[in-house]
Parts: C-alpha cells; sequence; structure tokens
C-alpha cells in the first residue's frame, strides 16, 4: 500500500497548524510549529503571495494530511462524496471521519492516526466480530469495534487510553474492555477538523 514516508513534522509546519500526526510528542515543546513556527524551506520565512487559488490548495492539502490520505484517494473519496444528498463538503468530512483508522483514533485507541492505521493494517481490531485490516472501512451507526482478543497490541492501546481526555460524542467507548461503537453519523459542529470544507469543493469544482 502507498504510504507518505515524508518527514511529519515537516507537513507541520507546511501547513501552519498543528495537524496531531504524530501523538503525543504534538503536545509537548519539541513539537516543530512550538520552535520554528515558519513554512520548512530556503524561502520558509519569505512572503508569499496569497491567491484564491493557493488558499483553496493549501485547505485541500490540510485536510488530506490531517487524514493521511494521498492525492487520489483523497480525490476518490470527495468523488463519492459529491454523490451523496446534502452539502458535498460536509459528507466529505463524515466519509473522512467514517473511515476505520479514524474512527480507532477518535476513540483512543491509538496515539496518532497513523498508529490507528499500523494497527488496523495487522489486524488488530474486528467490526461487529468481524477480522478487519482495510484503514479506509467505512464504519455504520451500530457498528461495533473491538480489539482483537489475544492482541499483542493490547498494552500499545492501553497506554493510548490513558492519553484521552475525551471521546467524540458521535461515538461511545469502553476503555476497559476496549470497545467502541458508533452511535450515529458525525455533525458538523462534532468534526474539529481544522479545515473550511467550502474551499475543497470550489477548487475541485473548477
Amino acid at each position: 500500500m502507498a504510504r507518505d514516508l515524508g518527514p511529519k513534522c515537516r507537513v507541520c509546519r507546511r501547513e501552519g497548524i498543528k495537524l496531531f500526526l504524530k501523538g503525543e510528542r504534538c503536545l509537548t515543546e519539541k513539537c516543530a510549529i512550538e520552535r520554528r513556527s515558519y513554512p520548512p524551506g530556503e524561502h520558509g520565512r519569505g512572503r508569499i503571495k496569497q491567491s484564491e487559488y493557493l488558499l483553496q490548495l493549501r485547505e485541500k492539502q490540510k485536510a488530506r494530511r490531517y487524514y493521511g490520505l494521498l492525492e487520489k484517494q483523497f480525490r476518490n473519496t470527495y468523488e463519492k462524496a459529491t454523490r451523496g444528498t446534502g452539502a458535498p463538503g460536509e459528507n466529505l468530512l463524515r466519509m473522512l471521519e467514517a473511515r476505520l483508522d479514524n474512527v480507532v483514533y477518535r476513540l483512543g485507541f491509538a496515539g496518532s492516526r497513523a498508529q490507528a492505521r499500523q494497527l488496523v493494517r495487522h489486524g488488530h481490531f474486528q467490526v461487529n466480530g468481524r477480522r478487519v485490516n482495510i484503514p479506509s472501512f467505512g464504519v455504520r451507526p451500530n457498528d461495533v469495534i473491538t480489539l482483537k482478543q489475544g492482541s499483542a497490541a493490547a498494552p500499545l492501546v492501553r497506554d493510548a487510553t490513558d492519553l484521552t481526555a475525551s471521546v467524540s460524542p458521535w461515538l461511545q467507548a469502553d476503555h476497559e474492555g476496549l470497545t467502541g461503537k458508533v452511535l450515529r453519523w458525525p455533525e458538523r459542529a462534532e468534526i474539529d477538523t481544522p479545515v473550511q470544507e467550502s474551499l475543497i469543493v470550489e477548487l475541485y469544482s473548477k
């Protein structure tokens, strides 16, 4: 499976915002944004001419990197979102939130989305009792996500739950039993992704 193997902290600096790609490290003073808040590269501190296209592109890149998708994956997700009912931008965010790797992260079972993706790929989680190793698998309301019984990743998952302050209101988590449930589709106000989805729609509508 194709992956983005570039430096994670460089990505956050490029977007000028914390994308929490490295879990607990992003909450410490070691975070690259805390030390160097300007974009990376030779011209990072120079003036950048803002344009409508640049703003739209940056929002798309921010969302893509926030959820850890490659360009083709993100574009395919957007096209599916446009075929649904309702606003395409909100549909896009709901579909990204409903990815299994994101749900595992939102439940507090992983320190970052990258870690959640790896745990899912290695088959440590089950959905409704069936093993699922596809990070992009879309969960639905009433789906139950559980850590596979006897999983070697249990200590890692428990360490992640200890650092979890809260769980999204559209999810229900049992950190003792290491199980979670999707209560309903998330509302836009409950999705804290730091992007303006309308700019993404404008970019792809050109």
